[in-house]
């Protein structure tokens, strides 16, 4: 059974800095693309920022020069740096991977961490 658990939310004051982290585990041949993605009260899931297994990356246009995306491929792991944060990067983020097994492709979420700026 693969499972991706974050960790590093929280709260933080506006203009702060938070690091997400999400690691994938169980049994599987390999992940292909990973990524982020955020959810705020009454509004849908959005793609934050993804990389793929080359590490080619992708970033919302909002986030684009405040947040960087980078993956470990050999911990299976993938963190979100996130700068100058605001208001409006409140949200429930969520780690995203499309892992192969021997018998699916498919992609997987993690739990959910919640990030609030607010002072």
């Amino acid at each position: 059974q693969v499972q991706l658990v974050e960790s590093g939310g929280g709260l933080v004051q506006p203009g702060g800095s938070l690091t997400l982290s999400c690691a994938t585990s169980g049994s599987f041949l390999r992940i292909n693309e990973m990524g982020w993605y955020r959810q705020a009260p009454g509004k849908q899931r959005e793609l934050v920022a993804r990389v793929t297994s080359g590490n080619n990356t992708d970033y919302r246009n909002s986030v684009k020069g405040r947040f960087t995306i980078s993956r470990d491929n050999a911990k299976n792991t993938v963190n979100l740096q996130m700068n100058g944060l605001k208001a409006e990067d409140t949200a429930v983020y969520y780690c995203n991977a499309f892992v192969q097994t021997t018998t699916t492709f498919r992609a997987y979420w993690g739990q959910g961490t919640q990030v609030t700026v607010s002072s």
